[in-house]
Parts: C-alpha cells; sequence; structure tokens
C-alpha cells in the first residue's frame, strides 16, 4: 500500500473499488475528502485529522484518529503503527465502516461483523498486544464519562471498574488476577454476540457533498 498520484486513473479506482468494496462514485467522494484533509497532499498525517472540527470535542478522538495509523486496520498481518498513509490505507481504514449490501451471504455477513468488532477492538489494544486490559477500557469509559462534565474522575473511574467485572463475569473469569491482565478479542466477540454492529457502525453516502467524518465522529 501508499500514496497514489494525485487523481487516480479508472484502473485504480477499479482495483480500490475490488478491494473495499466501495463504488467508483463513493471512491471519487472519498478521495476528494482525503485531498481536502491533506492539503492536497498525496499524504495524511496525525496533525490533518486532529483539525476536523467534528472531532474536536469527541471524547474518543485520540483512538480515532490512532485508527487511521494502526497498520493492524490495514492488514491482520500488519503490526506497529505509520507515521502517514496514502489514499489506499485511508479507504481501507474506511471501509471498515461501509455497511453491508442486503445481498450478502449469511457467511459473508458474519466475516463483516468480525471486521468491524477486530476494528473496534484494535482502537482499545492501545499497546497492540491483543488483549484489551482494565486499564485500556477504564480510559475509554473515564474519557466517555468524565468529560461530560456530569461526573468527576474518580466516579468515572468507580463505573468503569465495575462495568469491567461485570464483563469478567460474562465471559467466566474466575481469578481476578487473570482477568486484570486483560481479554481476548474472542472474549470481545462474546460480550458483543448481540450488538448490532453491523447497522451501528457505517456511513451514509446521502450526497456527494457529505461530510463522512461527520457521520462517523459525531
Amino acid at each position: 500500500m501508499g500514496a497514489l498520484k494525485s487523481t487516480p486513473d479508472p484502473i485504480e479506482y477499479a482495483d480500490l473499488s475490488e478491494k473495499t468494496g466501495f463504488s467508483l462514485k463513493q471512491i471519487r467522494v472519498l478521495h476528494k475528502r482525503f485531498r481536502e484533509l491533506s492539503d492536497g497532499d498525496d499524504v495524511l498525517r496525525r496533525e490533518h485529522l486532529r483539525c476536523i472540527s467534528s472531532l474536536k470535542y469527541n471524547p474518543i478522538r485520540v483512538e480515532i484518529i490512532e485508527a487511521f495509523f494502526n497498520r493492524r486496520n490495514f492488514s491482520p498481518s500488519h503490526q506497529g503503527s505509520a507515521d502517514e498513509i496514502g489514499f489506499e490505507e485511508f479507504l481501507v481504514v474506511m471501509s471498515h465502516f461501509r455497511p453491508p449490501s442486503p445481498k450478502i451471504t449469511d457467511e459473508q455477513r458474519k466475516n463483516i461483523r468480525r471486521e468491524k468488532l477486530q476494528f473496534i477492538f484494535n482502537m482499545h489494544d492501545s499497546d497492540g498486544d491483543g488483549l484489551v486490559t482494565l486499564e485500556d477500557y477504564r480510559h475509554v469509559v473515564e474519557e466517555l464519562l468524565s468529560r461530560s462534565g456530569a461526573l468527576g474522575k474518580e466516579t468515572a473511574r468507580a463505573i468503569a471498574d465495575a462495568a469491567m467485572f461485570e464483563v469478567a463475569r460474562t465471559v467466566g473469569h474466575k481469578d481476578p488476577n487473570e482477568f486484570y491482565e486483560g481479554i481476548t478479542f474472542e472474549h470481545f466477540l462474546k460480550l458483543l454476540s448481540n450488538f448490532d454492529i453491523e447497522s451501528r457502525m457505517n456511513i451514509r453516502f446521502l450526497k456527494s457533498d457529505v461530510n463522512p467524518f461527520c457521520q462517523l465522529c459525531c
């Protein structure tokens, strides 16, 4: 993967469409947004995403931005974090938010669901060790609760701890010390087995001038 030239040719668009599932029209919209975000450059950096107004007050702003540079979101075999990404990487990450087609098979739907949940798991697994620890989870919950202004940091932490131990009970951890080491992706799948991730985690391409980040992050 890497940066594509400023205006991809039809063959490149067709290859990207096959790889990501986006239509050619959707790819053109996203390429336009990519160029706007990158100030016309062929690569996107963290500082470009930090300027998005719709992300400014999002409590998991850091996690959302890092997701675009997490190499695991480009391919399951990749590790580590990138300093910058090209349009192809950007499109691959955005494809995790693509709503599934109603005509897909049950097996395809199952795979899409797994990929979306893996993306969310990677956002929580901040050190990339394949485990979401109590501290990882606590950080996200604290940010969501305390930034609203309704709760203090300590109260938010107590709620995060209580929620995490409920998770431990759900996945069958009996030893608290074992649980503090973290939950695996398979545990994560079990926890969210009834969660409708397919309809919640998507982008709606209603108009060509819609900013996809507003729909993802607000």
